[in-house]
């Protein structure tokens, strides 16, 4: 220590207790407050356990009482009342939501994917399109395609799980029969092919007895030739709607092209009307052949076109009189 001190670093804090005892405030040694609670008297117990035990005066607990204060949601629903006025509705600006009639697709920001196909669409129209792709929007009518399309549904490929479940039932029952097991059947179900590739085997061995084609394959270039290749070597063909519609009859999302190798005797009838019908509106009809499509101008420029019309015939009738 240093002049009877201790060093900065190394002084050592006392309680407060103590300092206070050592100043001495407060006029002599100070006792620090007692923590404990005051014990209760006998007499403050028995005014405790008198008032637990005293009934409440009539109408006290009622609701809406004076001098009683309101829970906090009968707070929040005077709130809301208040809140809540009536108001006339004005049907003007902002007022109310547009009439119903009026239609609202020209301004609806619409997918990317429906974009292209309306533009794809309308292009197809205002273009000249040659007859290879023109021949596409001769599809077969509604009828027809009904009558195609319940043929189809009774001839649907198997499903994986239920071939796997076949083949187990086939397996088990040869286990339990041991050496008596019959052979399987080598004799394929009738279904309906598909996948171009295949449908394009069939058609150059003459096995389709009808080839169905969709009409919205995208890029058409998938199928633009089949059509020929059925002409040329004489197999039915129609082309109906859509790839989507042929794909549920195969289990997938799309399908560009199905083909019909053989049926039951009970749907023979349905399949040669079916085959019929292709060969007369597609096969041998050669106006779809030769005929172009597009051309088709859009309402704005068929008004123009209607105005110089109007104009032209003005002016004809107008020299007539003279």
């Amino acid at each position: 220590r240093i002049g009877g001190c201790a060093p900065r670093g190394r002084q050592q804090k006392r309680p407060a207790a103590e300092l206070v005892l050592l100043l001495g405030i407060g006029g002599g040694p100070h006792k620090m407050p007692s923590t404990k609670k005051p014990k209760k008297t006998a007499a403050a117990k028995a005014e405790k356990i008198a008032a637990s035990t005293k009934k409440p005066a009539k109408g006290g607990g009622k609701k809406g009482a004076p001098g009683q204060k309101l829970k906090s949601h009968e707070k929040l629903k005077a709130t809301l009342d208040k809140l809540a006025v009536a108001r006339p509705r004005v049907y003007g600006i902002g007022g109310a939501l547009p009439p119903k009639q009026r239609d609202l697709t020209r301004f609806v920001r619409w997918p990317a994917h429906v974009r292209l196909q309306r533009q794809r669409r309308v292009l197809y129209s205002r273009l000249k399109t040659p007859p290879a792709l023109n021949q596409f929007t001769h599809t077969a009518d509604k009828n027809t395609a009904k009558q195609l399309f319940t043929l189809l549904a009774k001839y649907k490929p198997e499903e994986k799980h239920a071939k796997r479940q076949r083949e187990r039932a086939a397996a088990a029952a040869a286990a339990a029969d041991g050496a008596k097991a019959a052979a399987p059947s080598k004799k394929k179900p009738l279904t309906v092919k598909f996948g171009i590739n295949h449908v394009t085997q069939l058609v150059e061995q003459k096995r389709a007895k009808l080839v169905v084609i969709a009409h919205d394959v995208d890029p058409v270039e998938v199928v633009v030739w089949l059509p020929y290749l059925c002409r040329k070597l004489e197999v039915p063909f129609i082309i109906v709607k859509s790839k989507s519609r042929l794909g549920q009859m195969v289990h997938h999302k799309t399908a560009a092209a199905l083909a019909v190798t053989d049926v039951r005797n009970e749907d023979r009838a349905a399949l040669a009307a079916l085959v019929s019908f292709a060969k007369d509106n597609y096969n041998n009809n050669v106006t779809m052949r030769r005929q172009w499509g597009g051309g088709k101008v859009g309402v704005k420029s068929q008004a123009v076109v209607n105005k110089r019309q109007r104009q032209k015939e003005r002016e004809e009738r107008r020299r007539a009189r003279r």
